[in-house]
């Protein structure tokens, strides 16, 4: 891959206004929700909403049906870290899963990243269509593991955000590009932070 600066450079020059402002609410979503603030998820749904339209019109259409997906999803876990499932019925509490649970949710999401690649490249117009697919199934089921506050989320968004700078380097996609590079930090900051938090240290 050619990691020439020249283009990143010149991204940040003419950086398009809603980029800027969904890459700021991109890094406040996921430091808010490192510190499992119920805010986390307002900031991801007005984050995602931009990117949903800048990704349909960059015709990135797996990423625009996945940032469509989040704002249902900032939906969904603001409710459920609002209401809350903990043992004395104030906070969701953090749980992991077992390493089987894990290799089965991994090679499912192989699976539908293979068909749902082949889809895109099939009958649709879209852009590096498999890699596009693999980020978008497995950010579904990361944004769904963050929701039910399970610990080892944080891990899955550290290779999801490698994945992703590279389809967002391929396709131009510059600045958003230092967003996921700050994600991968914030992700691995998120686990420890986590982690720390479920063992009660």
């Amino acid at each position: 891959m050619d990691f020439d600066l020249a283009p990143l450079l010149d991204a940040f020059t003419a950086m398009p206004k809603w980029e800027i402002i969904a890459v700021i609410l991109g890094i406040l979503y996921i430091i808010l929700a490192a510190k499992e603030s119920v805010w986390c998820w307002v900031s991801g749904f007005f984050s995602t909403l931009i990117y949903t339209i800048l990704f349909w019109e960059g015709e990135l259409l797996s990423s625009a049906l996945l940032n469509f997906y989040y704002m249902g999803m900032s939906v969904y876990g603001f409710i459920l870290w609002k209401r809350g499932k903990g043992s004395d019925d104030k906070h969701l509490a953090i749980s992991s899963w077992p390493l089987s649970k894990h290799l089965f949710s991994i090679v499912t999401g192989m699976l539908f990243s293979l068909v749902v690649g082949y889809l895109l490249a099939t009958y649709t117009s879209a852009r590096l269509p498999y890699l596009d697919a693999t980020v978008m199934v497995f950010s579904i089921l990361a944004t769904w593991m963050l929701a039910q506050k399970i610990l080892q989320n944080w891990l899955y968004w550290v290779l999801i955000d490698i994945a992703a700078i590279t389809l967002y380097w391929s396709t131009g996609y510059y600045v958003t590009i230092i967003l996921f590079m700050i994600y991968v930090i914030l992700s691995l900051y998120g686990y420890f932070s986590w982690r720390k938090s479920k063992e009660g240290l």
